[in-house]
């Protein structure tokens, strides 16, 4: 019996040492998650009828059991790089097409701009609209549109933030006239080809008896005043009480001309130098991808030529049960089984589950100097167990050469 136990033994060592090896090797691993052999005893059935009395044959590997616990945060600087500090896996779909989940964060843009890992898997997440609501409830692919580039946009609304000097004369009332560009701004504006359009506006103050009034024009000589501004005795808009529209003329003959909204509520007239503190407007020309970004919350946003920027998705976790109960597969990743339970998905800081750190990676969780030193003991007890089967061949022999 001593020869089976002692076999027993070897056997579990040496899984033991396969598994020290394992983690070993994956110590520069992004991502990976170090393993552990799990031992239980092994005993014969009981000999005389009612005792409780076993005999023991010796040692089994009961379980491998996989440590989750979170690896170091190390910075990188790429973008597409992620590291999740906290609960959680990717969720990515093979090449294969099976469900799989994943520590390890080095995504990159393959040539159908698809988010993607080193193996080819897809990442998975919601596609954002443009209010930066999820298309479907359901994960899907994640890709980003570099082909094309993103659609111009005409301008619709142009907000006018400025001081009128209160101190300025009516125009008319000095000679020469105060020259009507004395008090005035431009800027761009895009129509739906996007196509830039100068948009000047000029102010000239008029003589009124109960306000202080104020003529807007978008030429700097002659022309129709497009409408007027009227300020109360402290400086206050008063009028018009709501946002004007602006129409711009296209050069083009079949663009339609620009029609935008001039919010100009927090106009002021104060005795003060005219200065405008703040001069927008939302349109923008055709622009290329320059760069995707992803932010704690899993928000994967694209920057473009125009310095436009869009939210384009949401990056979704996993989560599971019993994560012990997943099974490992090639390329860093897991897959669900019975035991693991069916995976509960969330977005990432809510809840359970972790934030996300791009431009960063989680390192493998193997303590190197840990595992050195469990190797030394498997060793050990491998060489033990073999000492065992050594000593038990020595009394057979002594059996054998009995006279």
């Amino acid at each position: 019996m001593t020869f089976q136990t002692g076999l027993a033994g070897l056997n579990a060592s040496t899984k033991r040492l396969d598994i020290i090896g394992n983690n070993i090797a994956n110590a520069n691993t992004v991502g990976a998650k170090s393993s552990r052999a799990e031992f239980a005893a092994l005993v014969s059935s009981a000999g005389a009828a009612g005792s409780n009395e076993g005999e023991g044959i010796g040692v089994a590997v009961s379980t491998v059991s996989q440590q989750f616990t979170q690896g170091s945060i190390n910075i990188t600087g790429n973008s597409l790089d992620v590291a999740i500090n906290g609960g959680g896996f990717f969720q990515i779909t093979t090449p294969e097409g099976k469900s799989a989940y994943t520590r390890d964060g080095q995504f990159k843009l393959d040539r159908q701009g698809f988010v993607v890992t080193n193996q080819g898997a897809n990442l998975m997440g919601y596609q954002l609209d443009a209010t930066g609501t999820p298309t479907s409830i359901t994960p899907q692919k994640l890709t980003v549109p570099t082909g094309a580039p993103i659609a111009a946009s005409a301008t619709a609304n142009i907000t006018l933030e400025m001081n009128l000097d209160a101190r300025a004369p009516v125009a008319a009332s000095v000679t020469p006239p105060t020259p009507r560009t004395t008090y005035g701004t431009s800027l761009v504006a895009y129509d739906s080809q996007g196509i830039q359009i100068p948009v000047n506006l000029y102010f000239e103050r008029v003589a009124s008896t109960t306000t202080d009034n104020w003529n807007v024009y978008d030429v700097a000589t002659g022309g129709t005043s497009l409408f007027q501004l009227q300020f109360d005795s402290s400086g206050a808009l008063v009028s018009p009480a709501t946002s004007p529209t602006l129409t711009i003329a296209t050069p083009g003959t079949i663009t339609p001309d620009i029609s935008a909204t001039l919010d100009i509520g927090n106009a002021t007239q104060y005795s003060s130098s005219f200065a405008v503190t703040k001069l927008t407007q939302d349109g923008y020309t055709a622009g290329d991808l320059t760069g995707v970004s992803i932010d704690q919350k899993g928000i994967l946003t694209t920057t473009y030529t125009n310095g436009q920027t869009k939210r384009l998705a949401q990056i979704t976790l996993a989560d599971f049960r019993n994560p012990q109960g997943l099974t490992p597969i090639s390329g860093g990743a897991w897959v669900e089984t019975y035991k693991s339970g069916q995976p509960i998905q969330g977005k990432p800081s809510e809840g359970k589950f972790g934030e996300l750190r791009s431009g960063a990676l989680e390192d493998s969780n193997v303590d190197l100097t840990a595992e050195l030193v469990a190797m030394m003991t498997a060793q050990r007890s491998y060489q033990a167990n073999v000492q065992t089967i050594k000593t038990q061949d020595q009394a057979v022999q002594s059996l054998v050469n009995l006279r």
